[in-house]
């Protein structure tokens, strides 16, 4: 297991949500305070809080664009490149792992409060997985 797997099982299982774990491990490499990464990848836990895209998902493409991403305006080199990577690992992502959404990875949408508490270890394990396979493909992809 690599370190940076390691670090995200640490940040997920001290309740930070997928997104968070997953960017919080790429944190020191791209020089972004772990407050800041934390914050801003607060809303894409349980999919968008809604079962769309899986947090994991979300965090590695946030990770991708602090390597790859555009920030000034006529960039559209680097616009380009985070695009085609991004797609890449999403495409790669759904191969491994059947689905991008998060619903269709727990079995549940997480906002059914009654299956999320019944099925909570499920949903640790399930959730584990997709952070580790995320870090993987990251990982792969020499990011």
């Amino acid at each position: 297991m690599s370190e940076r797997i390691s670090k995200a099982n640490e940040l997920n299982s001290e309740g930070f949500n997928c997104a968070q774990s997953v960017v919080g491990a790429f944190c020191e490499k791209y020089s972004i305070d772990k407050e800041t990464a934390m914050k801003f990848a607060g809303g894409f836990g349980g999919g968008l809080r809604c079962g769309e895209v899986c947090g994991a998902v979300t965090g590695a493409v946030m990770v991708i664009g602090l390597k790859y991403g555009q920030y000034l305006p006529d960039d559209s080199e680097s616009k380009q490149k985070c695009g085609e990577i991004t797609l890449r690992f999403m495409e790669e992502y759904k191969n491994r792992n059947h689905s991008l959404l998060c619903r269709e990875l727990l079995g549940y949408d997480p906002r059914d409060k009654e299956k999320a508490e019944k099925l909570q270890d499920k949903k640790k394990t399930i959730c584990s997985n997709a952070i580790e396979m995320a870090i993987n493909i990251l990982e792969e992809m020499e990011m």
